[in-house]
């Protein structure tokens, strides 16, 4: 293992490791990396051979109990002769201490299980272009729901409803991961409330939605159907926890169709979140 050296993930890393992640089939946001580099700077390891990149993981710090793995890749070229694993006890001793979530694809869930990942539930991603109308609700009269551009709520408004589906609070990631240019962020307010959250952002296939918060499912129906509105052919994918089967009901309901699977997998037991207001993972890399 001579020559082999890792070090905190440059700008071009950042791009580099987007583009790995595309390989493996992953349809990455075409700007996440931006946001992503604002959750924890020093979080994103890249391990070199004589120079050349090997292999990449994040390893992100939350707060202060809390930590999550991913983009976990090695260059083809490198793999089976120990570079990987050298990278992950690197990211996993960052976030010693802590309890830490991943995203497993099924081909890995066994390595994660020998490191003492629990799966909690799967993450499914659902792909197409929404069929229905999707059920009432939003609209003028009493009791309706209105979809608003998320940036006319006060910021805290949104970080305090984020925080009732994530483990720790995430302020200056979300504030980068609503706001940057291509992405569209709506909320659905009743009654001066919150009661859902979804943002949608352009990657390589079809463009991801997530997170998707939603207080009951024509919300989250609602919140679907006007972010498919902004993509450039109406065609999405959202990751559904099936650990919220009125969302797993909801999107097929809806036609989009299973395309990928991850299990989410804790090292402990799995935090106290709102599961059944959760309709769409924010990111299978950061959580």
């Amino acid at each position: 293992m001579t020559g082999f050296e890792i070090t905190g993930a440059s700008a071009a890393d950042m791009d580099l490791m987007r583009t790995w992640a595309d390989a493996e089939g992953w349809n990455p946001g075409d700007s996440d990396r931006f946001a992503f580099a604002v959750a924890d700077p020093r979080g994103f390891l890249i391990g070199r051979v004589d120079g050349e990149p090997a292999a990449c993981i994040s390893a992100v710090r939350y707060g202060s109990g809390f930590g999550f793995i991913g983009f976990y890749i090695a260059n083809p070229s490198f793999r089976g002769q120990g570079y990987g694993i050298r990278l992950w006890h690197a990211g996993m001793d960052r976030l010693a201490g802590r309890l830490v979530g991943l995203d497993g694809v099924v081909e890995q869930q066994d390595n994660y299980r020998k490191s003492g990942f629990l799966p909690a539930w799967n993450n499914v991603r659902h792909e197409g272009r929404p069929q229905s109308a999707g059920p009432g609700g939003a609209g003028g009269g009493a009791g309706a729901f209105e979809v608003v551009d998320a940036a006319a709520l006060p910021f805290g408004v949104l970080a305090a409803y984020d925080r009732r589906f994530f483990p720790e609070a995430r302020d200056s990631f979300l504030s980068a991961w609503t706001a940057l240019p291509g992405r569209t962020a709506l909320a659905a307010v009743r009654d001066g409330r919150i009661e859902g959250l979804g943002v949608v952002r352009p990657c390589s296939g079809a463009s991801r939605i997530g997170p998707l918060y939603a207080a009951a499912p024509q919300v989250a129906a609602a919140l679907l159907h006007r972010l498919a509105e902004h993509t450039p052919d109406g065609v999405v994918a959202v990751d559904v926890p099936n650990a919220n089967p009125a969302a797993t009901e909801l999107v097929a309901g809806l036609g989009l169709v299973p395309t990928f699977e991850a299990a989410r997998m804790y090292t402990g037991p799995a935090p106290d979140i709102e599961l059944s207001g959760l309709y769409g993972v924010t990111s299978l890399e950061l959580g």
